[in-house]
C-alpha cells in the first residue's frame, strides 16, 4: 500500500512557518503583510473559497481585506478597484476570486494585477519568469507551488534520473508544474486529451501528476510501481450510498487502485487543496517581504 501524502500536515507546516515569519516582519520593519481578495458576484463556491482565504489570512497575522462587486459590475469598475489596490502599499497581494461573469475579461483584468502583487501567479510577467527558469523571484502558482512541494518532500529537492509526466496542460496547473519539476532537473512530459497511448505514458512516470479534471481517470494500471502520484483533480459525483442526490469529492486518480501500486499519493479531499491555500500566504508573505525591501523566507 502506498504511503498516503498528508497535504494537512504538510499545510500545517508551511501555515506555521508563515506565522513566525510573519511576526518577524512586523517585529523588525513594523510591515504587516497584507492580502485584498475580490469577489464579483455570488457563486456560492467562490464565496467558500474566499471565506476560508480571508479566514487563514487572519490566523497568519496578515491584514485581509474583501471586497465584494455585484454580478452586474462593470469591468472598468473592476479595474478601478484593481489600479486602487495596485496603488495601495497596505497591500501586497490582490487576488481576484475566479471565474468571473461572461461579461468581463478575465486575462484582462489578471493582467491589470502589479505583478508585484500577483499571489496567484497567473500575470505574464510571473508566468515568463517561472517559464525562463526563475522560480525564484516569481510567484508561482499556488496548487503546483503547494503540490512541488510535496513532490520534493518524497524526493528531495534534485529530481535528477526521474521521469515525470503531467497529465493536463491548463495554465493554472498543468503547464507551471512542467515547469517547476522541470527546474528541479526532473525529465518531463505534458500529456492531455488527445496524447495517444496514455496509459503508457502515464506507466512510465516516477512522479505521475494528474490535472485533468475527469473523475477517477487514472487508473491503478496507469500506475508505474512504486511511483509518486499526485493527484490535482477536485470533482463532485454521486454518491448514491449516502442517499439520494448525495454526492461526494474525487480526485482525477482512482484511489482505491492507484493506492494499491504507487509508493506514495495523495488522498482527495486532503491532499493538494490545503497546501493551495497554504502557499497562497506563502506568496503573500514573500510579496511583503520584498515590499520591505528584507529577504524572504523559502518554503
Amino acid at each position: 500500500m502506498a504511503k498516503l501524502i498528508d497535504g494537512k500536515l504538510l499545510a500545517e507546516d508551511v501555515i506555521s512557518t508563515v506565522k513566525s515569519e510573519t511576526e518577524k516582519l512586523v517585529a523588525a520593519t513594523k510591515v504587516t503583510p497584507g492580502i485584498a481578495v475580490v469577489i464579483v458576484g455570488e457563486d456560492p463556491a467562490s464565496q467558500v473559497y474566499v471565506a476560508s482565504k480571508g479566514r487563514k489570512a487572519k490566523e497568519c497575522g496578515f491584514h485581509s481585506v474583501q471586497h465584494t462587486l455585484a454580478e452586474t459590475a462593470t469591468e472598468q469598475e473592476l479595474l478601478a478597484l484593481i489600479d486602487e489596490l495596485n496603488n495601495d502599499p497596505a497591500i501586497h497581494g490582490i487576488l481576484v476570486q475566479l471565474p468571473l461573469p461572461k461579461h468581463i475579461d478575465e486575462s484582462l483584468v489578471i493582467q491589470a494585477i502589479n505583478p508585484d502583487k500577483d499571489v496567484d501567479g497567473f500575470h505574464y510577467i510571473n508566468v515568463g519568469k517561472l517559464g525562463a527558469g526563475d522560480a525564484a523571484s516569481a510567484f508561482v502558482p499556488c496548487t503546483p507551488a503547494g503540490a512541488m512541494i510535496m513532490i520534493e518532500r518524497q524526493h528531495g529537492h534534485d529530481l535528477s534520473g526521474l521521469t515525470a509526466v503531467v497529465i493536463g496542460r491548463s495554465n493554472i496547473v498543468g503547464k507551471p508544474m512542467f515547469n517547476l519539476l522541470l527546474s528541479a532537473n526532473a525529465t518531463v512530459t505534458v500529456a492531455h486529451s488527445r496524447t495517444k497511448n496514455l496509459e503508457d505514458l502515464a506507466r512510465s512516470a516516477d512522479i505521475l501528476v494528474a490535472a485533468v479534471g475527469r473523475p477517477q481517470m487514472v487508473k491503478g494500471d496507469w500506475v508505474k510501481p512504486g511511483a509518486t502520484v499526485i493527484d490535482v483533480g477536485i470533482n463532485r459525483i454521486p454518491a448514491p450510498e449516502k442517499g439520494e442526490g448525495k454526492t461526494r469529492l474525487v480526485g482525477d486518480v482512482d484511489f482505491d487502485s492507484a493506492e494499491k501500486v504507487a509508493g506514495a499519493i495523495t488522498p482527495v479531499p486532503g491532499g493538494v487543496g490545503p497546501m493551495t491555500i497554504a502557499m497562497l500566504m506563502a506568496n503573500t508573505l514573500v510579496a511583503a517581504c520584498r515590499a520591505a525591501k528584507v529577504p524572504a523566507p523559502k518554503f
